[in-house]
């Protein structure tokens, strides 16, 4: 132990004595660290805010999708699965991008066309004012529930009931202001779906919402939806059904996938960090060879200096690594500043980061110490 800690010492003696070299020797290390920690932290927070976006939709809602161009089904077509008693509500969409304006304030939109059930069905609330009803479907009325998100851009306020504005040349009146969720919903604009249709001049439906009567008939509820879809299209592969737990699991495995892969990339930074340790190493036993020379001539063993040197590839490595997680917190603070995010450190993924580090400084530092170590004490001193 008293040997270790003499090492040690010798060890942040020789960082400290030479702050510059020392500092661009970890620089690598820093930045590989900041770039595991970073990346895989900001990875599974969007991770963590889409599932959750997914999850409030609520485990009882199917998502039915037409795949095949061909293949022209109408809102009625869907809507006939309400015949069924494990469904309680289908909801049937149609989504037509455009442009949004109001005097001289425009935005970029995604306008959903919807049913009277479509809000009850997906969980939507209203803030204020009211959502769409079937009277606005039978008159194809051009009304409209808008997100926050696109009062705030249109308007610079929430007090938006009665206020108007265009879309496809159409005039909008606002009848209802959607509740602030922090979610995609923020940026939407609904609008009855025949008004849609007529916008979109086509009553070619793609999409629905199928809600099951609970979470128990889920399953059953899908089967009904599969077979129904076959009926209409005839083709498996014309259709797809997924319910909420499948595209979270899907959602998970590709985010894990994605967070492996970012990490693997920001690794290559240490592994980079880990050869300028190594470089630098060399380089201190070159200019420390009567150094070596009189502890060994006094009787210092091998395994001794081996220590030391090592030890001082991992104080640089590890010294790098905190380094690396205490900016790597001030950037994630930074970044959710900036982008307005909920970026939750992923401790994980530093104290893998942290670990890796002490792997490197060993790995790195092993050749020049073992070097070091072999040295005789007559060509260490001859070579001065």
């Amino acid at each position: 132990m008293t040997m270790f800690l003499n090492s040690l010492r010798l060890a942040l003696r020789s960082t400290m004595a030479n702050k510059m070299r020392s500092f661009l020797t970890m620089l690598g290390i820093i930045i590989g660290v900041m770039s595991v920690i970073v990346l895989v932290s900001i990875a599974q927070s969007s991770s963590s805010s889409i599932s959750s976006a997914i999850s409030s939709m609520g485990s009882d809602l199917l998502t039915v999708t037409v795949t095949d161009e061909d293949l022209t089904l109408n809102a009625d077509d869907y809507l006939a699965l309400e015949k069924y008693d494990s469904i309680a509500g289908v909801a049937p969409y149609l989504t037509v991008s455009s442009t949004a304006r109001s005097g001289s304030n425009y935005t970029s939109v995604s306008a959903i066309g919807v049913t009277g059930e479509y809000m009850g069905i997906v969980g939507t609330e209203v803030e204020s004012g009211r959502g769409i009803v079937e009277s606005d479907l039978s008159w194809r009325t051009y009304t409209a529930v808008i997100g926050s998100s696109i009062a705030g851009d249109l308007y610079d306020s929430y007090d938006v009931l009665g206020k108007t504005f265009t879309m496809n040349g159409h005039t909008f009146t606002i009848v209802g202001l959607l509740t602030e969720t922090g979610s995609d919903t923020d940026t939407q604009i609904l609008i009855p779906l025949t008004t849609a249709e007529r916008i979109a001049d086509s009553a070619a439906i793609t999409t629905a919402y199928v809600k099951a009567s609970s979470t128990d008939t889920v399953n059953n509820a899908q089967t009904l939806t599969e077979y129904q879809m076959l009926l209409l299209t005839g083709s498996e592969d014309s259709y797809s059904v997924y319910n909420k737990s499948e595209i979270l699991d899907t959602l998970d495995s590709v985010m894990s996938t994605l967070s492996l892969m970012l990490g693997g990339i920001a690794c290559i930074s240490l592994l980079v960090g880990g050869i300028g340790i190594m470089n630098i190493m060399l380089v201190s036993v070159a200019e420390r060879t009567r150094e070596i020379g009189i502890r060994k001539a006094i009787g210092a063993r091998r395994s001794y200096i081996m220590m030391q040197f090592l030890i001082e590839a991992c104080v640089l490595s590890i010294l790098g690594g905190i380094i690396g997680l205490g900016l790597s917190v001030l950037g994630l603070r930074i970044f959710a500043m900036i982008s307005g995010m909920t970026i939750a450190m992923e401790w994980r993924a530093a104290i893998a980061a942290l670990a890796f580090c002490m792997v490197i400084g060993v790995a790195f530092g092993s050749y020049p110490a073992a070097k070091a170590s072999k040295m005789t004490p007559i060509e260490a001193l001859q070579r001065n």
